[in-house]
């Protein structure tokens, strides 16, 4: 099947569920969107990537590339290559050693790793056609006209903000009952990056 490349295009709140967003792909070089609902932990990985935002501390992520980077393999492109019961499927076409590898991967996960990696995005025709969106010419030309990549859209900045949250310069004022209420915050929504800096913070006053 011919392949079909997507570039990410935004990503915003999801009005119908709560604590999620959508992360939008563009068809490349065509008029098709593809929206892909995702949870509040991706969609910081994906929007702390795009804004090359530096965190204290390496997200998931940015941990898995740096594991891809010292044992020699490269992520060539994401694959979305399937759509069963409204759930996209993924895999990472990686490389090393001049072999090609294919690891399956939720396609949250594959987009935030996309990113880091620059690499391409691609998708079938049958997943176009089944859960895209066509837009206007009058509507894409509007688009093009707003497109600035310096830009940083509302709700990616919502989100950015959210991914640091919990970094060093808050955390600091917090006393050790704020930093514990917070700890089991963030574990509790499985925000685990976050809730990794402030368990960092307690044991460091701990050990003082």
């Amino acid at each position: 099947m011919q392949k079909i490349e997507l570039e990410i295009s935004g990503l915003s709140h999801t009005i119908t569920q709560s604590q999620s967003y959508a992360v939008l792909l563009s068809e490349v070089g065509g008029m098709r969107k593809l929206p892909i609902v995702i949870g509040a932990f991706e969609a910081q990985a994906i929007a702390v990537a795009i804004e090359k935002v530096v965190i204290n501390r390496p997200l998931s992520h940015d941990l898995i590339k740096n594991l891809f980077t010292i044992f020699n393999i490269s992520l060539k492109e994401v694959l979305i290559d399937n759509l069963q019961d409204g759930i996209f499927y993924s895999k990472l076409i990686c490389e090393k050693d001049g072999q090609e590898i294919e690891v399956d991967s939720r396609t949250s996960d594959a987009l935030a790793l996309a990113v880091r990696f620059n690499c391409p995005i691609y998708t079938f025709e049958f997943i176009l056609e089944t859960a895209g969106a066509i837009i206007n010419e009058q509507d894409k030309k509007d688009e093009d006209d707003d497109d600035d990549d310096e830009e940083v859209d509302d709700d990616t900045a919502e989100i950015v903000g959210a991914a640091l949250s919990a970094d060093a310069d808050d955390i600091a004022l917090m006393s050790l009952k704020e930093l514990n209420d917070k700890l089991k915050e963030y574990l509790d929504k499985e925000d685990y990056e976050s809730a990794a800096r402030i368990r960092d913070e307690i044991e460091q006053r701990k050990n003082k």
